[in-house]
C-alpha cells in the first residue's frame, strides 16, 4: 500500500488515499473524506509505482 496525497476538486482541502500498488489500473469511485461529495480515481500502476494518478470531480445534481 502507497499513501497519495492529492487536492479534493469540490472543497480544495488535502486529502490522502492508501493505493493497492500490486494491482494493475484502477478506476473506481469514492467519496472524499472531508466534504462527501464524488470523486473518480483513476490509478496507473507500472512496477508497483504510482505511474500516474488523477481524480475527477463527478458533478451531482439535484432536482426539486
Amino acid at each position: 500500500m502507497h499513501e497519495h496525497f492529492f487536492q479534493c476538486p469540490h472543497c480544495r482541502e488535502t486529502i490522502s488515499m492508501l493505493i493497492d500498488v500490486s494491482q494493475p489500473d484502477q478506476n473506481y469511485i469514492e467519496d472524499c473524506e472531508i466534504c462527501c461529495n464524488p470523486l473518480q480515481i483513476i490509478v496507473v500502476i507500472n512496477g508497483g509505482k504510482i505511474e500516474n494518478f488523477t481524480v475527477n470531480n463527478i458533478e451531482q445534481y439535484f432536482f426539486k
